[in-house]
């Protein structure tokens, strides 16, 4: 979480902003975005550069010597955030006008790249030399706190931090999968170096972004030090759709920043007829926006055969089954009405994933975790498409705490249940034992069935009451007047004491 002097200096880059005549709060956002982006190129090809000559691999600087920009010819380095943030503000200005943004807008050599497509009407918006050059100094003070920090999270907090001052957030579906959740739902999925992994409703590509870290951290040798599994890491293992190019945008750069050379993240409604995709990805990470209902006449006709409903939650899930190839794996947020829901289409989709496929784990969540964006209690919804069953038993888990408080401060908390259930999730075996009134426990596919495919935790977990024992009223009212015979006597001697002392 952004606290303190860092949220100070947040704060004040926002202003910066604001009093320079950018109001928009998306505007404001997404010229953070790309300054953010300018600066991390820097240090990323830095990082690179290091990595290769540690071990002995060739390596070409995106700041080669001279860098072609249009019909121009222009030197490298001072394209680089560590040369021009030293340049006189108008200098620095014109640089960046002339050559910097130019310069990261063409960055992709690859035209009909993710990034190539959307950087393509992306507009420097900053409208002074000197507030540019105020910009810069904040953001250098930014980065220099989040070095002290030494927190592998802190930008993403920063990022997180600015999204929530949106006026949008929250309304339509946009922003709204803390950092935290998104990490535990990817370690819990474990990517594997021959995934091909989607996000249907990817936004600023948090869920692909962390895959993309966790396969970096987890398995360097097999993803990076593979020709074959390099190229598939680089080029074909992330895919993405959204409906906002603005979204896309921050995305494609935020994929780029981590290292992923060209991410395919397309401008798609992915419930429409425009979205073919069929048995293709083995991984889907997701949490779809809840916005209500659609018309019919835009819903593909597929997944109205499967599940008709106008409620887009319903109808994502209906979409995941379709897109996972088989064996493929999925980790979705949703809404609790969607563990519970009375309607047909509710229940047809809980019993088509129970009895076609496998469940795996539904991790019921506090309602907190959404906050400030919204109050909405949600669960998380593991399972693997087979096409025929595979569902013997599902393990619930009552999540309580996830390290912030479940108010609209979000500030960090000792409480914590991401680690324990983690680790639970790994070692399922373990959990067969587990009694009903404890924080996770299996439950029997036919108990579910016999529920009407009810999946809330409430269906299923039992409450233990332990009960108190008091004393008789007798004894009660004896101990009372034993109390007040004490206070009493303690009384008269004070005022004893005090008519000593008068005398």
């Amino acid at each position: 979480m952004v606290t303190g002097e860092l949220k100070n200096k947040v704060d004040g880059l926002w202003e910066i902003f604001w009093t320079g005549g950018l109001t928009n709060p998306l505007d404001v956002i997404e010229q953070m975005t790309y300054l953010m982006f300018i600066r991390d190129l820097d240090d990323s090809d830095n990082v690179h550069m290091k990595e290769s000559i540690m071990l002995g691999l060739p390596y070409k600087s995106i700041f080669e010597e001279n860098v072609t920009i249009g019909d121009r010819k222009v030197p490298g380095n001072q394209l680089k955030w560590s040369v021009f943030h030293d340049f006189p503000a108008q200098k620095m200005y014109a640089n960046m006008q002339e050559n910097v943004f130019p310069f990261i807008k063409n960055l992709h050599g690859d035209k009909e790249s993710a990034y190539a497509k959307y950087m393509g009407d992306a507009i420097f918006k900053v409208p002074t030399p000197v507030m540019l050059d105020k910009i810069v100094t904040a953001m250098d003070e930014i980065y220099e706190k989040m070095e002290q920090l030494r927190s592998e999270d802190v930008r993403g907090d920063i990022y997180e931090y600015l999204l929530s001052k949106l006026a949008t957030a929250g309304v339509n579906g946009q922003f709204r999968t803390p950092r935290h959740i998104i990490k535990m739902m990817v370690e819990m999925m474990d990517p594997k170096a021959d995934d091909l992994i989607c996000d249907p409703a990817c936004g600023t590509s948090g869920f692909l972004v962390e895959s993309s870290e966790y396969l970096r951290k987890k398995k360097k040798a097999e993803v990076l030090f593979n020709a074959k599994n390099k190229e598939h890491y680089m080029n074909k293992m992330f895919h993405g759709y959204d409906m906002d190019r603005t979204m896309l945008r921050i995305g494609a750069m935020n994929m780029m920043t981590h290292g992923v050379s060209n991410p395919n993240i397309e401008y798609r409604d992915s419930l429409s007829d425009q979205n073919e995709d069929k048995e293709k990805y083995s991984l889907i990470l997701a949490n779809p926006p809840f916005k209500g209902s659609l018309d019919y006449d835009i819903v593909s006709a597929d997944l109205l055969k499967v599940c008709k409903t106008k409620k887009t939650e319903l109808l994502f899930l209906t979409l995941f089954v379709r897109m996972l190839k088989t064996g493929g794996r999925c980790a979705c947020i949703v809404p609790d009405g969607v563990l519970f829901g009375s309607s047909k289409a509710h229940k047809d989709i809980r019993k088509a994933i129970v009895e076609e496929q496998r469940l795996e784990a539904v991790i019921s969540m506090p309602s907190g975790v959404f906050k400030p964006y919204a109050g909405v209690s949600t669960a998380i919804l593991i399972f693997t498409k087979t096409g025929h069953g595979g569902t013997d038993k599902v393990w619930f888990y009552d999540m309580k705490a996830d390290g912030l408080s479940l108010d609209d401060k979000r500030s960090e908390v000792k409480e914590n249940d991401i680690p324990d259930i983690i680790a639970r999730f790994k070692n399922l075996e373990a959990e067969n034992d587990r009694k009903r009134t404890d924080q996770s426990f299996f439950v029997e596919k036919q108990e579910i069935v016999d529920n009407a495919y009810d999946l809330s935790i409430n269906k299923y977990k039992e409450i233990e009451y332990i009960p108190v024992e008091y004393p008789p009223t007798s004894e009660i009212m004896a101990n009372l007047r034993a109390l007040e015979k004490e206070v009493q006597e303690s009384m008269a001697e004070l005022e004893k004491m005090l008519g000593d002392e008068m005398a």
